[in-house]
């Protein structure tokens, strides 16, 4: 199942990207000349996204007045405000009632991808499907492994989870509103063989700090094609 909704997740306080993050939300921070979260935007709707959520919590005044209803780019932006940062799983989980019941796209504000947002599928069987990528210097032993489709907990190789998947209002069933993370979430999925998962080779960027940002922006300006 491909779906027609998604969430970006862009409440963190972004420590690591201090002091450019002091007077700005880092999704907003530029990237060759456009907001980060932007390129995630058009790319959810040339994929056929519809509808979007953005959550937010440290001045995520400034992602609204930013970004707007959405309109420009085709499609609907509502916001889900966090008083303070409820991690993944807390703020997905705050949420949840805006999806109607129905699988949505998650995508991490703070990564840069070439990912084709149209592909990814949710198998019948899944409550989740996650998107693994090779790991990057920052995490060289990876997060999980993959075998015939399906997310282990571990395994060789392993491969990190590139903060991008599809998500079933099953995933979080039994939680209760609050701050917790999501990978507790995946990897009781894995045990009751419900998460499933693809490996993508093309670009991926965690851009946590301020020289990947920087490394980032000059490779868009080199090559902004």
């Amino acid at each position: 199942m491909k779906p027609s909704q998604a969430m970006i997740l862009a409440a963190g306080r972004g420590e690591r990207m201090r002091p450019l993050t002091d007077s700005l939300p880092k999704p907003l921070l530029p990237v060759a000349g456009k907001p980060l979260i932007e390129y995630h935007i058009e790319r959810l709707a040339e994929a056929g996204i519809r509808k979007l959520v953005i959550n937010h919590a440290w001045l995520g005044e400034k992602i609204e007045h930013t970004l707007g209803d959405g309109r420009r780019w085709g499609i609907e932006i509502q916001y889900s405000p966090e008083a303070s940062a409820l991690e993944t799983g807390g703020g997905i989980l705050q949420a949840l009632p805006r999806f109607n019941g129905e699988p949505f796209l998650v995508v991490n504000g703070d990564v840069w991808t070439d990912i084709d947002f149209a592909e990814p599928s949710l198998p019948e069987e899944s409550d989740a499907h996650i998107l693994l990528v090779d790991n990057p210097a920052h995490n060289p032993e990876g997060d999980f492994g993959l075998i015939d489709g399906r997310v282990r907990d571990s395994g060789v190789p392993g491969y990190t989870y590139s903060g991008i998947g599809i998500y079933t209002p099953a995933l979080f069933e039994g939680c209760t509103a609050g701050r917790f993370p999501l990978a507790p979430l995946l990897r009781r999925a894995i045990s009751r063989q419900r998460l499933s998962g693809e490996h993508h080779g093309g670009e991926w960027m965690d851009i946590g700090t301020p020289e990947r940002l920087a490394e980032l922006d000059r490779r868009l300006r080199d090559n902004p094609d």
